[in-house]
């Protein structure tokens, strides 16, 4: 008979001890004196490495945690709290504990952090969209009132309000298209694109519509294929149209921010590792070291008052680097304050 109790509760130690392997929460079986019985791979991760033997109560110091007399009572309860660690990360963990028998707790531990840092986020987004609106429509305003108040104006100052307010629309129009093109971007990154397309293709359509567009100066648009076989078509896994708005949105940066009389080099080579690097390359006053991890943040911008005179919404290098993620490519960044800046695509080819 003893026998078969201990089978069982070997057996039951077991299927608990495997339905906390295949949960991403932390999941911790304890007896009424704290003492780990079970701890899975994420609790471990949570609260520290070897946890089995060890004293819960020690290791998640928490008035509200401590306070459950658990030996004391024969009483089943579900009592939840939300813990801060004391690390750098200032991590917030939500606690679950449930008496599931007379002598065994159950602990479910769940990471609130990244939920937290998605809302702060969120919160940060709404705040920027809503400033980087309401400077234009604020012009627009002014003039609009302007013209309803004045009896009399004379053509040259009304062509010059309604150029003004032509450009503010514009500046408004595409920064709604960016934030549009940002969040179906951001909302498909874990789809992977299926289509196999020639690296080619969006970097020349792109060349052509920039060279159309009237946007270089006294420069060119300058493509140099460093790949071993030239002919060879160099293909990706890729979705068309946003490996196009990548490229469109580097090289336009480059031509914006770099002197108007460098030309724009376009460079590709093969890597050794089954990757395409693809730099574009200008020559300007360059980013700042300090600023290199940040640059393709939403709304980040080095100089505002100049992003925003050339057109620039602060969200085109956080769009290139969201459809990156969504081709499993990356971005590098290199800059030489006043003399070149390079900003390389590290994508997977197809052999």
């Amino acid at each position: 008979m003893d026998l078969n109790k201990s089978s069982k509760k070997k057996k039951t130690s077991k299927y608990l001890k495997d339905i906390g392997d295949i949960l991403d929460d932390g999941f911790i079986l304890a007896d009424n004196f704290g003492k780990v019985l079970i701890a899975n791979q994420s609790a471990q991760e949570l609260i520290g490495k070897n946890l089995i033997n060890k004293n819960i109560f020690k290791l998640i110091n928490n008035t509200d945690f401590i306070s459950l007399n658990f030996d004391r009572s024969n009483k089943k309860f579900d009592h939840s709290f939300v813990h801060e660690l004391d690390d750098f990360l200032k991590r917030q963990l939500k606690i679950k504990v449930k008496k599931i028998s007379k002598n065994k707790i159950l602990i479910v531990i769940t990471d609130l952090t990244l939920q937290r840092n998605l809302e702060k986020i969120r919160r940060d987004f709404v705040a920027n969209v809503s400033h980087e609106l309401r400077s234009p429509l604020t012009i627009l305003s002014g003039f609009v009132e302007t013209m309803l108040i004045e009896e009399t104006i004379d053509k040259t100052t009304l062509n010059k309000f309604l150029n003004i307010m032509n450009q503010e629309s514009r500046r408004m129009n595409s920064l709604i298209d960016d934030i549009l093109s940002l969040s179906k971007v951001e909302s498909e990154e874990h789809i992977l694109p299926s289509t196999v397309i020639s690296i080619f293709e969006p970097i020349k359509s792109v060349i052509s519509n920039i060279e159309k567009s009237g946007l270089l100066n006294n420069n060119k648009i300058i493509l140099i294929d460093n790949t071993v076989n030239q002919s060879n078509s160099l293909n990706i896994e890729g979705n068309f149209l946003e490996i196009t708005q990548v490229f469109y949105n580097l090289i336009e940066n480059g031509i914006k921010y770099g002197n108007s009389d460098s030309d724009i080099l376009i460079k590709i080579e093969e890597l050794k590792s089954n990757h395409l690097k693809v730099s574009v390359v200008n020559e300007g006053e360059g980013i700042p070291e300090k600023y290199l991890d940040r640059i393709t943040e939403r709304f980040f911008r080095i100089d505002k008052a100049r992003s925003r005179k050339i057109g620039g919404t602060g969200l085109g290098l956080a769009i290139v680097k969201h459809i990156l993620i969504k081709h499993r490519a990356e971005l590098k960044i290199k800059s030489i304050p006043n003399k070149q800046t390079s900003f390389s695509v590290i994508i997977p080819i197809i052999k």
